[in-house]
Protein backbone atom coordinates (compact mmCIF):
# COMPACT_ATOMS: atom_id res chain seq x y z
CA UNK A 1 0.00 0.00 0.00
CA UNK A 2 0.98 3.72 -0.80
CA UNK A 3 1.42 5.78 2.56
CA UNK A 4 2.59 8.92 3.08
CA UNK A 5 5.49 7.95 5.33
CA UNK A 6 6.19 4.37 4.02
CA UNK A 7 9.79 5.42 3.69
CA UNK A 8 10.24 6.66 7.16
CA UNK A 9 12.16 4.75 9.35
CA UNK A 10 11.52 5.72 13.42
CA UNK A 11 12.65 4.73 16.02
CA UNK A 12 10.73 4.21 19.09
CA UNK A 13 12.78 3.90 22.13
CA UNK A 14 10.46 5.13 24.80
CA UNK A 15 8.21 3.47 27.01
CA UNK A 16 4.68 2.97 28.54
CA UNK A 17 2.02 5.47 26.57
CA UNK A 18 2.47 9.19 25.07
CA UNK A 19 5.54 9.21 23.09
CA UNK A 20 5.14 5.21 21.84
CA UNK A 21 1.51 6.70 21.06
CA UNK A 22 3.23 9.52 18.72
CA UNK A 23 5.39 6.28 17.33
CA UNK A 24 2.01 3.86 16.80
CA UNK A 25 0.53 7.37 14.52
CA UNK A 26 3.76 7.11 12.35
CA UNK A 27 2.96 3.82 11.95
CA UNK A 28 -0.85 4.11 10.95
CA UNK A 29 0.64 6.15 8.44
CA UNK A 30 2.98 3.37 6.31
CA UNK A 31 6.02 4.34 8.99
CA UNK A 32 8.77 1.33 9.39
CA UNK A 33 8.72 2.02 13.36
CA UNK A 34 11.42 -0.30 14.62
CA UNK A 35 9.92 -0.79 18.99
CA UNK A 36 13.33 -0.87 21.18
CA UNK A 37 12.48 -2.96 24.35
CA UNK A 38 15.29 -3.98 26.83
CA UNK A 39 15.44 -7.80 27.58
CA UNK A 40 13.02 -8.98 30.99
CA UNK A 41 9.60 -7.99 30.58
CA UNK A 42 10.12 -5.43 28.55
CA UNK A 43 7.87 -2.13 27.79
CA UNK A 44 5.73 -1.72 30.98
CA UNK A 45 2.60 -0.84 28.58
CA UNK A 46 2.27 -4.49 28.07
CA UNK A 47 1.04 -5.42 32.25
CA UNK A 48 -0.82 -2.19 32.15
CA UNK A 49 -4.33 -4.26 30.62
CA UNK A 50 -3.78 -6.34 33.85
CA UNK A 51 -3.46 -3.86 37.03
CA UNK A 52 -6.42 -3.06 39.40
CA UNK A 53 -6.83 0.37 38.03
CA UNK A 54 -8.01 -0.53 34.23
CA UNK A 55 -10.32 -3.34 33.26
CA UNK A 56 -9.85 -7.00 32.78
CA UNK A 57 -10.59 -8.39 29.49
CA UNK A 58 -8.33 -11.45 29.68
CA UNK A 59 -5.99 -10.13 26.81
CA UNK A 60 -3.63 -7.25 26.07
CA UNK A 61 -5.87 -4.91 25.46
CA UNK A 62 -3.52 -1.81 26.16
CA UNK A 63 -0.59 -3.23 24.20
CA UNK A 64 -2.31 -3.38 21.30
CA UNK A 65 -3.88 0.10 21.30
CA UNK A 66 -0.74 1.73 21.67
CA UNK A 67 1.81 -0.69 20.44
CA UNK A 68 0.49 -1.85 17.34
CA UNK A 69 1.89 -0.50 13.72
CA UNK A 70 5.57 -1.64 14.55
CA UNK A 71 8.23 -3.94 14.58
CA UNK A 72 10.05 -5.21 17.94
CA UNK A 73 13.91 -5.53 18.63
CA UNK A 74 14.90 -6.57 22.10
CA UNK A 75 18.51 -4.77 22.99
CA UNK A 76 20.13 -4.52 25.62
CA UNK A 77 21.52 -0.64 25.43
CA UNK A 78 23.82 -1.16 28.48
CA UNK A 79 25.60 -3.40 26.57
CA UNK A 80 28.53 -2.06 24.29
CA UNK A 81 27.07 -4.39 21.78
CA UNK A 82 23.48 -3.31 22.41
CA UNK A 83 24.17 0.31 22.19
CA UNK A 84 26.63 -0.68 18.62
CA UNK A 85 23.09 -1.47 17.08
CA UNK A 86 21.28 0.83 18.17
CA UNK A 87 23.96 3.51 16.91
CA UNK A 88 23.58 2.01 13.30
CA UNK A 89 20.02 2.13 13.70
CA UNK A 90 19.79 5.85 14.49
CA UNK A 91 22.35 6.21 11.58
CA UNK A 92 19.58 4.86 9.06
CA UNK A 93 16.59 6.39 10.87
CA UNK A 94 14.34 9.55 10.02
CA UNK A 95 13.05 9.81 13.35
CA UNK A 96 14.16 8.60 16.89
CA UNK A 97 11.80 9.10 19.78
CA UNK A 98 12.52 8.44 23.50
CA UNK A 99 10.74 9.48 26.76
CA UNK A 100 13.87 8.05 29.11
CA UNK A 101 14.62 10.02 32.13
CA UNK A 102 17.89 12.69 31.81
CA UNK A 103 19.32 10.01 34.02
CA UNK A 104 18.90 7.35 31.53
CA UNK A 105 19.81 9.28 28.84
CA UNK A 106 22.90 10.70 30.15
CA UNK A 107 24.31 7.20 31.29
CA UNK A 108 23.47 5.69 27.97
CA UNK A 109 23.97 8.20 25.63
CA UNK A 110 20.90 9.33 24.06
CA UNK A 111 20.84 12.49 24.48
CA UNK A 112 20.21 14.36 21.39
CA UNK A 113 23.88 15.69 21.61
CA UNK A 114 24.84 11.76 21.79
CA UNK A 115 23.11 10.62 18.30
CA UNK A 116 23.00 14.07 16.39
CA UNK A 117 26.22 13.63 15.06
CA UNK A 118 25.36 10.24 13.69
CA UNK A 119 22.45 11.32 11.43
CA UNK A 120 22.84 15.17 11.34
CA UNK A 121 19.22 14.70 9.29
CA UNK A 122 16.75 13.07 11.92
CA UNK A 123 14.59 14.34 13.74
CA UNK A 124 14.99 13.85 17.57
CA UNK A 125 11.90 13.89 19.24
CA UNK A 126 11.85 14.11 23.39
CA UNK A 127 9.10 13.73 25.97
CA UNK A 128 9.72 14.67 29.42
CA UNK A 129 7.95 14.89 32.48
CA UNK A 130 7.82 18.80 33.03
CA UNK A 131 10.17 20.01 30.23
CA UNK A 132 13.54 20.20 29.05
CA UNK A 133 14.45 23.27 31.24
CA UNK A 134 14.45 24.52 34.86
CA UNK A 135 14.60 23.03 38.30
CA UNK A 136 12.18 20.24 37.53
CA UNK A 137 13.78 18.89 33.78
CA UNK A 138 15.21 15.67 35.24
CA UNK A 139 12.03 14.98 37.39
CA UNK A 140 10.62 11.74 36.78
CA UNK A 141 6.86 11.73 36.69
CA UNK A 142 4.12 10.14 34.63
CA UNK A 143 0.75 11.58 33.39
CA UNK A 144 -1.31 11.77 36.69
CA UNK A 145 1.32 13.83 38.40
CA UNK A 146 2.59 16.01 35.49
CA UNK A 147 -0.09 16.70 33.33
CA UNK A 148 -3.19 16.16 35.83
CA UNK A 149 -1.81 17.55 38.87
CA UNK A 150 0.72 19.78 38.47
CA UNK A 151 -0.69 21.55 35.61
CA UNK A 152 -3.61 22.54 38.44
CA UNK A 153 -6.61 20.33 36.32
CA UNK A 154 -6.70 17.66 39.11
CA UNK A 155 -7.38 20.98 41.59
CA UNK A 156 -9.94 22.80 39.29
CA UNK A 157 -11.73 19.63 37.92
CA UNK A 158 -13.47 18.63 40.78
CA UNK A 159 -16.99 19.98 42.89
CA UNK A 160 -16.74 22.09 45.34
CA UNK A 161 -15.44 20.82 49.18
CA UNK A 162 -14.34 17.98 47.54
CA UNK A 163 -11.31 15.99 47.60
CA UNK A 164 -8.93 15.46 44.31
CA UNK A 165 -9.55 13.04 42.28
CA UNK A 166 -7.21 10.81 40.31
CA UNK A 167 -7.00 10.92 36.54
CA UNK A 168 -7.55 7.85 34.78
CA UNK A 169 -4.95 5.50 33.01
CA UNK A 170 -3.77 7.72 29.91
CA UNK A 171 -5.75 10.37 30.32
CA UNK A 172 -2.99 12.97 29.71
CA UNK A 173 -0.62 10.62 27.91
CA UNK A 174 -2.74 10.13 24.79
CA UNK A 175 -3.24 13.74 23.91
CA UNK A 176 0.29 14.37 24.58
CA UNK A 177 1.07 11.85 22.43
CA UNK A 178 -0.41 13.70 19.63
CA UNK A 179 1.44 16.72 20.51
CA UNK A 180 4.49 14.80 20.03
CA UNK A 181 3.33 13.70 16.40
CA UNK A 182 2.47 17.07 15.54
CA UNK A 183 5.51 18.23 16.23
CA UNK A 184 7.37 15.44 14.40
CA UNK A 185 5.54 16.18 11.26
CA UNK A 186 6.15 19.60 11.73
CA UNK A 187 9.95 19.08 11.30
CA UNK A 188 9.63 16.44 8.80
CA UNK A 189 8.04 19.63 6.57
CA UNK A 190 10.83 21.79 7.56
CA UNK A 191 13.59 18.69 6.59
CA UNK A 192 11.87 18.26 3.34
CA UNK A 193 12.23 21.83 2.67
CA UNK A 194 15.77 22.01 4.09
CA UNK A 195 17.26 19.22 4.69
CA UNK A 196 17.90 19.80 8.13
CA UNK A 197 17.09 17.56 11.20
CA UNK A 198 16.84 18.90 14.54
CA UNK A 199 15.13 18.05 18.03
CA UNK A 200 11.50 18.50 18.83
CA UNK A 201 9.88 18.15 22.15
CA UNK A 202 6.96 18.69 24.42
CA UNK A 203 6.50 17.80 28.18
CA UNK A 204 3.57 15.92 30.34
CA UNK A 205 2.97 19.53 32.07
CA UNK A 206 3.02 21.28 29.05
CA UNK A 207 0.21 19.77 27.99
CA UNK A 208 -1.76 19.26 31.09
CA UNK A 209 -1.47 23.36 31.12
CA UNK A 210 -2.77 23.70 27.89
CA UNK A 211 -5.64 21.47 28.95
CA UNK A 212 -6.24 23.91 31.46
CA UNK A 213 -5.63 26.94 29.26
CA UNK A 214 -9.20 28.22 29.29
CA UNK A 215 -8.97 28.81 33.28
CA UNK A 216 -5.01 29.29 33.53
CA UNK A 217 -4.81 31.72 30.54
CA UNK A 218 -7.19 33.88 32.81
CA UNK A 219 -4.73 33.69 36.10
CA UNK A 220 -1.71 34.79 33.70
CA UNK A 221 -3.67 37.75 32.82
CA UNK A 222 -4.49 38.75 35.74
CA UNK A 223 -7.48 37.17 36.77
CA UNK A 224 -9.39 36.84 40.09
CA UNK A 225 -9.22 33.22 41.05
CA UNK A 226 -10.38 34.06 44.18
CA UNK A 227 -13.57 35.50 42.63
CA UNK A 228 -13.48 32.74 40.35
CA UNK A 229 -13.55 30.46 43.29
CA UNK A 230 -16.57 32.19 44.91
CA UNK A 231 -18.66 32.17 42.16
CA UNK A 232 -17.87 28.93 41.02
CA UNK A 233 -18.73 27.08 44.50
CA UNK A 234 -22.14 26.92 43.08
CA UNK A 235 -23.10 25.72 39.33
CA UNK A 236 -25.00 27.92 36.94
CA UNK A 237 -28.05 25.99 36.69
CA UNK A 238 -27.33 25.25 33.28
CA UNK A 239 -23.93 23.91 34.33
CA UNK A 240 -25.13 20.95 36.81
CA UNK A 241 -26.15 17.84 35.98
CA UNK A 242 -29.57 16.24 36.86
CA UNK A 243 -30.61 12.76 37.62
CA UNK A 244 -33.22 11.44 36.16
CA UNK A 245 -35.41 8.51 37.59
CA UNK A 246 -33.55 5.86 35.98
CA UNK A 247 -30.45 7.09 37.79
CA UNK A 248 -28.69 8.24 34.83
CA UNK A 249 -27.75 11.99 34.23
CA UNK A 250 -28.94 14.81 32.24
CA UNK A 251 -26.62 17.33 30.93
CA UNK A 252 -27.78 20.85 29.70
CA UNK A 253 -24.44 23.23 28.64
CA UNK A 254 -25.89 23.99 25.43
CA UNK A 255 -29.12 26.10 27.38
CA UNK A 256 -27.23 28.81 26.35
CA UNK A 257 -29.79 31.52 26.37
CA UNK A 258 -33.39 32.83 27.30
CA UNK A 259 -34.91 31.53 23.95
CA UNK A 260 -33.63 27.84 25.05
CA UNK A 261 -34.39 28.18 28.67
CA UNK A 262 -38.35 28.98 27.91
CA UNK A 263 -38.07 25.65 25.41
CA UNK A 264 -36.80 23.90 27.92
CA UNK A 265 -38.94 24.91 30.66
CA UNK A 266 -42.11 24.56 28.46
CA UNK A 267 -40.49 20.85 27.85
CA UNK A 268 -40.58 20.07 31.32
CA UNK A 269 -43.84 21.86 31.99
CA UNK A 270 -42.90 24.19 34.14
CA UNK A 271 -43.09 27.03 32.51
CA UNK A 272 -44.59 28.73 35.87
CA UNK A 273 -40.97 29.22 37.03
CA UNK A 274 -40.61 32.23 34.45
CA UNK A 275 -43.08 33.97 36.99
CA UNK A 276 -41.78 33.70 39.90
CA UNK A 277 -39.40 37.06 40.62
CA UNK A 278 -36.21 35.06 41.69
CA UNK A 279 -36.01 33.81 38.41
CA UNK A 280 -37.45 36.69 36.21
CA UNK A 281 -34.74 37.37 34.36
CA UNK A 282 -31.11 36.19 33.28
CA UNK A 283 -29.33 37.96 36.31
CA UNK A 284 -31.95 37.06 39.01
CA UNK A 285 -31.89 33.42 37.75
CA UNK A 286 -27.59 33.82 38.17
CA UNK A 287 -27.94 34.84 42.13
CA UNK A 288 -30.59 32.50 42.58
CA UNK A 289 -29.10 29.35 40.98
CA UNK A 290 -29.14 26.97 43.47
CA UNK A 291 -32.81 27.28 44.01
CA UNK A 292 -33.75 27.28 40.39
CA UNK A 293 -31.35 24.25 39.93
CA UNK A 294 -33.07 22.26 42.65
CA UNK A 295 -36.84 23.24 41.14
CA UNK A 296 -35.36 21.45 37.79
CA UNK A 297 -34.49 18.51 39.72
CA UNK A 298 -37.22 18.20 41.02
CA UNK A 299 -39.11 17.26 38.09
CA UNK A 300 -35.86 15.80 36.16
CA UNK A 301 -36.32 12.51 38.85
CA UNK A 302 -39.98 11.52 38.04
CA UNK A 303 -38.95 10.56 34.17
CA UNK A 304 -36.59 8.38 32.96
CA UNK A 305 -33.45 9.51 31.27
CA UNK A 306 -34.65 7.73 27.30
CA UNK A 307 -38.60 9.63 28.44
CA UNK A 308 -36.95 13.17 28.92
CA UNK A 309 -34.32 13.10 25.92
CA UNK A 310 -37.79 11.65 23.56
CA UNK A 311 -39.19 15.26 25.06
CA UNK A 312 -36.59 17.02 24.66
CA UNK A 313 -35.51 15.81 20.96
CA UNK A 314 -39.51 17.03 19.93
CA UNK A 315 -38.47 19.94 21.27
CA UNK A 316 -35.02 19.98 19.38
CA UNK A 317 -33.23 21.02 22.65
CA UNK A 318 -29.51 20.42 22.65
CA UNK A 319 -29.76 18.26 25.56
CA UNK A 320 -27.39 15.74 26.83
CA UNK A 321 -27.08 12.10 28.61
CA UNK A 322 -23.46 11.86 30.39
CA UNK A 323 -22.69 8.38 28.68
CA UNK A 324 -20.86 5.26 30.56
CA UNK A 325 -18.37 4.05 28.55
CA UNK A 326 -20.14 0.80 28.63
CA UNK A 327 -22.53 2.67 26.18
CA UNK A 328 -19.48 2.92 23.45
CA UNK A 329 -19.50 -0.29 22.21
CA UNK A 330 -23.04 -0.08 20.40
CA UNK A 331 -22.45 3.75 20.02
CA UNK A 332 -23.56 4.69 16.39
CA UNK A 333 -22.04 7.78 16.01
CA UNK A 334 -18.38 6.08 17.24
CA UNK A 335 -18.38 3.28 15.12
CA UNK A 336 -19.90 5.52 11.67
CA UNK A 337 -16.43 7.80 12.40
CA UNK A 338 -14.41 4.52 12.89
CA UNK A 339 -13.37 6.27 16.40
CA UNK A 340 -13.39 2.08 17.37
CA UNK A 341 -13.78 -0.21 15.10
CA UNK A 342 -12.88 -4.02 14.75
CA UNK A 343 -8.64 -4.42 13.83
CA UNK A 344 -8.78 -6.52 10.08
CA UNK A 345 -5.91 -8.25 11.67
CA UNK A 346 -7.06 -11.73 12.73
CA UNK A 347 -3.95 -12.12 14.89
CA UNK A 348 -4.78 -8.92 17.29
CA UNK A 349 -7.67 -10.53 19.86
CA UNK A 350 -9.06 -7.73 21.08
CA UNK A 351 -12.61 -7.43 19.60
CA UNK A 352 -12.67 -3.25 18.72
CA UNK A 353 -9.62 -1.01 19.41
CA UNK A 354 -10.04 2.57 19.74
CA UNK A 355 -8.43 4.82 16.84
CA UNK A 356 -6.07 7.47 17.01
CA UNK A 357 -7.73 10.90 16.63
CA UNK A 358 -5.41 11.68 13.11
CA UNK A 359 -8.01 10.99 10.08
CA UNK A 360 -6.98 12.43 6.97
CA UNK A 361 -9.10 11.35 4.45
CA UNK A 362 -7.42 11.38 0.91
CA UNK A 363 -3.97 8.95 2.83
CA UNK A 364 -3.88 5.42 3.28
CA UNK A 365 -3.70 3.91 6.43
CA UNK A 366 -2.12 0.08 7.40
CA UNK A 367 -4.58 0.26 9.58
CA UNK A 368 -4.00 -1.93 13.16
CA UNK A 369 -1.16 -4.28 12.91
CA UNK A 370 -0.81 -6.31 16.07
CA UNK A 371 1.90 -4.78 18.44
CA UNK A 372 4.99 -7.12 18.66
CA UNK A 373 5.70 -9.89 21.07
CA UNK A 374 8.82 -9.10 22.74
CA UNK A 375 11.69 -8.82 20.22
CA UNK A 376 9.82 -10.67 17.80
CA UNK A 377 11.32 -9.00 14.51
CA UNK A 378 15.11 -8.94 16.08
CA UNK A 379 16.47 -11.31 13.91
CA UNK A 380 14.65 -9.80 10.65
CA UNK A 381 16.11 -6.34 11.92
CA UNK A 382 19.29 -7.54 12.54
CA UNK A 383 19.63 -9.00 9.33
CA UNK A 384 18.07 -5.45 7.78
CA UNK A 385 21.30 -4.14 9.10
CA UNK A 386 23.61 -6.31 7.36
CA UNK A 387 24.80 -8.44 10.79
CA UNK A 388 25.89 -11.70 9.89
CA UNK A 389 24.41 -14.82 10.91
CA UNK A 390 26.98 -16.06 13.50
CA UNK A 391 27.21 -12.57 14.99
CA UNK A 392 23.18 -12.36 15.28
CA UNK A 393 23.75 -16.10 17.32
CA UNK A 394 26.71 -14.71 19.23
CA UNK A 395 23.97 -11.41 20.31
CA UNK A 396 21.62 -13.83 21.36
CA UNK A 397 23.27 -16.10 22.87
CA UNK A 398 25.18 -13.23 25.12
CA UNK A 399 21.80 -12.04 25.82
CA UNK A 400 22.14 -9.29 24.32
CA UNK A 401 19.78 -8.99 21.97
CA UNK A 402 16.41 -11.27 22.87
CA UNK A 403 14.18 -12.88 19.87
CA UNK A 404 10.47 -14.37 20.45
CA UNK A 405 8.52 -16.01 17.76
CA UNK A 406 5.27 -14.75 17.07
CA UNK A 407 2.02 -16.20 18.55
CA UNK A 408 0.94 -19.67 16.64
Amino acid sequence: MDTIFSDLKVIDCASVIAAPTAAMMLGDFGADVIKIEQPGDGDMLRMLSHVPTTPEAGNDWFWQLDGRNKRGLCLDLKHPKGMAILHRLVAQCDVFITNHPASVRNSLGLNFEDLAPLNETMIYASLTAYGEQGPESERKGFDQLAYWARSGLMDLMRAPDTPPTQGLPGMGDHPTGVALYAAIVTALLHRERTGEGGRVHTSLLANGLWSAAGVAQGVLAGGDMTAYRDDNRTYSAMLRPYQASDGRWLQFNMIRNEELLSLLLAAMEAIELMADPRFGDMEALWTHRQAFGDELQSRIGNKTSDEWLEIFAAFDLPVNRIALVEDLLNDPQVSANAMAETPSDPSIEVPVLINHPINVDHLNKVGPVRAPCLGEHSKQILSELGVAEAEVDELLSDGVVVSTPPPS
